[in-house]
C-alpha cells in the first residue's frame, strides 16, 4: 500500500507499520499475473483497488498485520461491504482477488497457510441473458445508410456481432488480414489473447465484402492495418461501437435496452435454437468450460416451454369454443323441442 494514511472513524490514522512491505508484496503479485495471465491493465488496475481497499479495511478496523490474519476477518470485511450496499458482482469479484492473493502468498512462502480458503464471497441469482428475436435482429443490422462509409462499416459491424457472436474488443481488435472472405471467417483474439477461428454467414460476408470495397478505401489514412476504421482513419473504439448499437437500435424502434453482448447472446440463443451442439457453441463463442454457454441452454428451455404453453392456451381456448357452441346448440334444440310439445 502506498504511504497514504488509512481512514478511521476518528479521524486520520498513522500508516501502519506493514504498509511498505504489503505494497511489495501487491506489487510482485501483479507482476506475476501480467506476465502468467497476460491480464489487461484495466483488470491489474480493479485487483490493486480491491486488495488496496481490503487493506485499508484491515488498517482501521482489525488493527492487525494483513500476513496474520484469519477467516473471520474476511467474513467481516464481507459484512462491511454488504452493510455499505456494494453490488453483489463486486462483492464477489474483491473477495476472489482477496483469495487469489493469499493464495499466492502461501505458493511464495510469506504465509504457511492462505487463511482464506473456502471463503465465498455474496451468492446472488444467475441472471439469464436475453436476447433478440429474428424480427428484431433483421431490423437493426438493416438500418445503417448504405450510401456512406460509415454506414457501410456500421452494417458489417452489426452484422458481425450477432452473425459470428464476437466480443466488442474481439472486433475492434481485428486487422483486414484476419478475414478471409472465401471461407467466410475470421482470426479473432479473445479473452488472454487466445486465437480462435469464428464463421460467419452469407449476409455478414456480403456486408463485409462491401464495406471493404467501397466504404474502408474512403475512410482509410495511409497504411492503416485495423478492419474497422472510424473518420479519421484510425482503429474504431470498443466505446464508438457501443454508440451505434445504441444510434441503430433507436433508428430502428426497438423497445428495449440494446448493447453489443446482446448481439452476442442472440447469436449463441439462435444457433442452440437452431440445432447447433453445445459444443460448438463453445467453441465460436471462446468460453473456455462449456458451462459458460450451458446458461443459454435455459434460455432455449425458456423459449420452448413458453411456445408449449401458449400452443396449450390455443388448445384449451378451442376447446372452450366448442364447449361454448354445443351449449348454444343445445339450448337452441331445447327450444324448438319445447315448441313442437316434445313431440319426435
Amino acid at each position: 500500500m502506498s504511504q497514504s494514511r488509512a481512514a478511521s472513524p476518528t479521524g486520520p490514522a498513522e500508516t501502519p507499520p506493514w504498509a511498505e512491505r504489503m505494497e511489495a508484496l501487491l506489487h510482485a503479485y501483479l507482476n506475476s499475473l501480467r506476465a502468467q495471465k497476460n491480464l489487461s491493465p484495466y483488470t491489474l488496475r480493479n485487483y490493486r483497488s480491491d486488495l488496496q481497499a481490503f487493506f485499508a479495511f484491515v488498517a482501521r478496523e482489525e488493527r492487525a498485520d494483513p500476513l496474520s490474519l484469519d477467516r473471520h476477518a474476511l467474513r467481516r470485511y464481507l459484512a462491511n461491504l454488504l452493510e455499505t450496499g456494494i453490488a453483489p458482482a463486486s462483492i464477489t469479484r474483491k473477495v476472489s482477488t482477496i483469495r487469489s492473493f493469499y493464495r499466492y502468498l502461501e505458493h511464495e512462502g510469506h504465509i504457511e497457510v492462505s487463511p482464506f480458503q473456502g471463503v465465498k464471497g455474496y451468492r446472488r441469482a444467475r441472471r439469464l441473458p436475453t436476447f433478440l428475436d429474428g424480427e428484431e435482429i433483421t431490423a437493426l443490422v438493416s438500418a445503417p445508410e448504405s450510401d456512406r462509409p460509415q454506414g457501410l462499416r456500421d452494417r458489417a459491424v452489426l452484422e458481425l456481432l450477432y452473425a459470428a457472436g464476437v466480443r466488442v474488443s474481439e472486433i475492434t481488435r481485428l486487422n483486414a488480414a484476419d478475414v478471409d472472405l472465401k471461407a467466410r471467417s475470421l482470426r479473432v483474439w479473445g479473452k488472454g489473447g487466445k486465437e480462435r477461428l469464428v464463421l460467419m454467414g452469407q449476409p455478414a460476408a456480403r456486408a463485409l465484402r462491401r464495406y471493404l470495397r467501397e466504404g474502408r478505401p474512403r475512410l482509410a489514412r495511409g497504411a492503416q492495418e485495423a478492419l474497422f476504421l472510424n473518420r479519421d482513419g484510425g482503429r474504431l473504439s470498443a466505446r464508438s461501437v457501443e454508440l451505434l448499437v445504441h444510434k441503430y437500435a433507436r433508428a430502428a424502434g426497438l423497445d428495449k435496452e440494446v448493447f453489443p453482448h446482446l448481439l452476442r447472446h442472440t447469436f449463441a440463443t439462435h444457433m442452440l435454437e437452431g440445432g447447433a451442439d453445445l459444443r460448438v457453441v463453445q467453441e465460436l463463442l471462446g468460453h473456455a468450460s462449456v458451462a459458460s454457454t450451458q446458461i443459454y441452454t435455459h434460455v432455449t428451455e425458456q423459449a420452448k416451454r413458453r411456445a408449449i404453453d401458449a400452443s396449450l392456451d390455443g388448445v384449451a381456448e378451442q376447446l372452450r369454443e366448442i364447449h361454448e357452441a354445443r351449449a348454444r346448440a343445445h339450448e337452441q334444440q331445447s327450444e324448438v323441442d319445447g315448441e313442437n310439445g316434445g313431440a319426435p
